[in-house]
């Protein structure tokens, strides 16, 4: 083989080998500092408001920051309790109301059951007594073998559900320790935000710097374009469901237009876990007058999603819609719901490094360019 080519094979497997390895280095590194991972972001989060206290209102940096985490953190704990005061009053209506609403969907089951189940069970087994004896043995083949699979997969997921009750349990005081650890790192990385941003800088090269600023900051805008976009389409959808359910009149709109707007973040099933079971009941209940309106308007949630999920995302991230939508397709496909945020933010990462020039870079390191096609 020619050595050139030879060489840029070389290059070809150290550069993916490096890859490789700084993903694998960084996935092990992540799994043990993962705290210190939020808080680094939380830090990243707070900062603007950091520098703001420190600069307009000559706080001390370390009195701006716990003004900051206390500010952050009243307003987290005063929407929370918001959200919950109006949960609960919502489930105390749906408490009183749900008994009666389950009691009419018991008795359509009875009578759908008697007119419909049993006169079709009985014609069954009419037909089943004139088989032969040969075809009732594989019909009841059948019928156990599929019983027996129902069986088994019930019994796995009980297994798995009850086995996993005690990994909930261990969780609670592990998410207690992440999180006093979590603000303790948040406090000390954005109090000392400066010093330490100042003292990594210079070990860098200049164009591992100016690349990995360019790279940062992007990355920034993408994962706070991706908050923001999350938060202004789940804030469109709460508004259109609370909107249509006060123009149909339902009680305790707003309850249910939080829980839509907050269900809506599942992908695939999103406020459809609201509004399918919903429609149907009020199907069974001949109440059509409501079921074609939730329908009506469970149709205008899925389309101006499906419409404005590509655009918001595009606009605040500052990718293009169609790249955006694949990315997105292809995150959920690979990784399940991360990769609604993984995917983008990838798309993020390719187009900031080919900004960059470092894909240049590299492929001029395997093609030999720098180094006169005589070593590696």
């Amino acid at each position: 083989m020619n050595p050139d080519k030879l060489y840029r094979v070389l290059r070809f497997f150290i550069i993916v080998g490096s890859i490789f390895a700084v993903a694998y280095g960084l996935l092990f590194v992540s799994k043990v500092t993962y705290p210190f991972i939020i808080a680094f972001i939380i830090a990243l989060s707070i900062n603007p408001l950091v520098d703001f206290l420190e600069r307009r209102l000559k706080m001390p940096r370390t009195a701006s920051v716990i003004v900051s985490i206390m500010i952050i953190m009243g307003a987290f704990i005063g929407i929370i309790t918001l959200l919950i005061t109006e949960i609960v009053s919502g489930a105390n209506y749906l408490g009183n109301v749900l008994p009666g609403h389950v009691q009419t969907l018991v008795q359509f089951i009875q009578n759908f059951i008697t007119a419909q189940i049993i006169p079709i069970y009985e014609q069954a087994t009419l037909i089943f007594k004139n088989l032969e004896m040969n075809q009732q043995e594989t019909i009841i083949d059948n019928i156990q073998s599929v019983g027996q699979s129902i069986a088994s997969t019930a019994g796995s997921f009980l297994q798995n559900l009850f086995q996993g009750l005690p990994n909930l349990i261990t969780w609670i005081p592990n998410a207690a320790t992440v999180l006093i650890f979590s603000l303790l790192a948040t406090f000390f990385i954005s109090k000392d935000w400066n010093r330490l941003k100042t003292r990594f800088t210079p070990y860098l090269p200049d164009k591992a710097r100016s690349s990995g600023r360019r790279i940062f900051e992007d990355l920034k805008k993408a994962l706070f374009g991706f908050i923001k976009a999350q938060l202004t389409l789940i804030s469109i959808t709460t508004v259109i469901v609370l909107i249509g359910l006060l123009i149909l009149r339902v009680k305790y709109a707003i309850t249910i237009a939080l829980i839509a707007g907050i269900v809506d973040i599942l992908p695939y099933l999103g406020t459809g876990t609201v509004f399918v079971p919903w429609i149907i009941y009020e199907v069974i209940t001949g109440n059509l007058s409501l079921a074609i309106g939730l329908l009506v308007l469970y149709i205008i949630i899925i389309v101006q999603r499906q419409i404005m999920e590509p655009k918001v995302l595009s606009s605040s991230i500052g990718l293009d819609p169609l790249a955006t939508l694949i990315a997105l397709f292809v995150g959920f496909k690979l990784v399940g719901f991360l990769g609604l945020i993984i995917g983008p933010v990838t798309l993020v990462i390719l187009k900031t490094l080919h900004e960059a020039d470092v894909f240049r870079d590299i492929w001029k390191y395997i093609k030999g360019e720098d180094s006169n096609n005589s070593s590696l």
